[in-house]
């Protein structure tokens, strides 16, 4: 399993059915292709993301996978939680209107075919400094020397130090 190209996608979307719309999105990629939908609102950035899922195709490598699918496992590294109730809770799909960050790995460009399932919207990439704090419980000591960004790379570099 390996990684030759990440895109990251931003979406508004109103979402009547979270197991109709992963069925859909299951209809559009191949077999080898992984898109990972994610909650925007819980993304502190591209960066974030990116080394949320590189921890995850090393989990694998080395066996230290804590999903037995890369795409759940995608989600618990992003979320830098070992739960995976705790990682859907965070960065799961839900039914209404949400803000999603689409992660595309390895995958033809489905820009279009995703654009007519949701909304194009990049701006849903741009953090909410306070949202995350209170969906990562972030306490205000932890930004005094580091970046709200940084705390959760940090948190997500120790999953695999403390496996």
């Amino acid at each position: 399993m390996h990684m030759d190209n990440v895109q990251i996608l931003g979406f508004r979307a109103n979402i009547d059915s979270v197991e109709k719309t992963l069925n859909r999105i299951d209809d559009i990629k191949e077999d080898d292709e992984i898109i990972q939908l994610l909650n925007a609102d819980a993304i502190a950035s591209r960066k974030h993301v990116v080394h949320g899922v590189n921890q995850a195709f090393l989990a694998f490598e080395r066996g230290e996978n804590l999903a037995n699918d890369v795409s759940v496992e995608i989600a618990l590294r992003c979320s830098a939680q070992r739960q995976i109730s705790k990682a859907f809770k965070m960065l799961g799909l839900k039914e209404g209107k949400m803000n999603l960050c689409a992660v595309l790995i390895n995958c033809k460009d489905y820009t279009d075919e995703l654009s007519r399932l949701f909304t194009s919207d990049d701006s849903v990439l741009s953090p909410d400094d306070d949202a995350l704090m209170e969906i990562y419980k972030i306490g205000p000591e932890e930004i005094v020397s580091m970046s709200i960004e940084d705390v959760i790379i940090d948190r997500i570099t120790k999953l695999a130090v403390d496996y």
